[in-house]
C-alpha cells in the first residue's frame, strides 16, 4: 500500500495567509489594526507555515538518504518520539508520543530519520489513524523490513477545548505490519519494549 502524498510547492505561502488571518479577525468582530493584533496576521502566517511544513517534506528523500546495508535482523525500536499535528476537522492541535519499530531485512535507516519521518507526516492537516498508517507503510515500502510497527498516543484539543470537553482522554492508534501482525511473540515484544519492560 503506497501512502505517498504530494509535496506541495509553496515557497512563500505567508503573504496569502496574512490576508486570510486578517479577514478571520474581522469576521470575529476584532480590529486587526489595534495594538495587540497589529502583527498577529504575520505571526499566525509564519506559525501555520511551520506547523504544516510536512507538505514540503518528501518522505522518500528522508529515508533514501540514510539507508545502510547491515547484517542485523533484530527489532529496532525508537520510542517516545514527541509529535505535534493539527486535526483536519477543526484545525486544532493534537499531540503526544509515537513509538516506531521495525525488523530489518538487509537495510537499516539512520536513527534520526524515524523521528523526521514522524514529523514529515505529522506537520500536515491530519487524523491520527491516517498518520499512524502513513508512517508504518512508508517504512515497509521504503526500507523493505520483515515488519514495521507504529503506536501513537495523543491528546486532542478538539475534545478538550470544545465538543465533549473530556480533559483526560488519550487516543491510541496502532499499525502493525509484516511480522508484527503475523507473529504474536514479535508483537508482544514490541509492546513490552514501548512500555519500558524488557522481554
Amino acid at each position: 500500500m503506497s501512502v505517498q502524498m504530494p509535496v506541495h510547492n509553496t515557497e512563500k505561502p505567508t503573504d496569502s495567509l496574512e490576508a486570510h488571518v486578517r479577514a478571520i479577525l474581522e469576521a470575529l468582530g476584532e480590529d486587526p489594526d489595534r495594538e495587540g493584533l497589529e502583527n498577529t496576521p504575520a505571526r499566525v502566517a509564519k506559525a501555520w507555515t511551520f506547523l504544516t511544513g510536512g507538505y514540503r517534506e518528501d518522505p522518500d528523500k528522508i529515508i533514501n538518504g540514510a539507508l545502510f546495508t547491515e547484517d542485523y535482523q533484530e527489532m529496532i525500536v525508537e520510542k517516545d518520539i514527541d509529535f505535534y499535528s493539527l486535526c483536519e476537522h477543526h484545525m486544532l492541535p493534537f499531540h503526544g508520543k509515537a513509538h516506531v519499530g521495525y525488523i530489518p531485512r538487509k537495510k537499516i535507516v539512520g536513527v534520526s530519520k524515524l523521528a523526521r519521518l514522524v514529523d514529515a507526516y505529522a506537520r500536515r492537516l491530519q487524523v491520527q489513524e491516517r498518520l499512524t498508517n502513513q508512517i508504518a507503510h512508508t517504512i515497509m515500502d521504503r526500507i523493505n523490513p520483515l515488519g514495521a510497527a507504529v503506536v501513537m498516543e495523543a491528546e486532542h484539543m478538539c475534545m478538550r477545548m470544545r465538543g465533549v470537553q473530556k480533559q483526560n482522554s488519550t487516543i491510541v492508534t496502532s499499525a502493525l505490519l509484516g511480522a508484527f501482525r503475523t507473529q504474536e511473540k514479535t508483537r508482544a515484544e514490541f509492546m513490552n519494549l514501548i512500555r519500558g519492560h524488557a522481554s
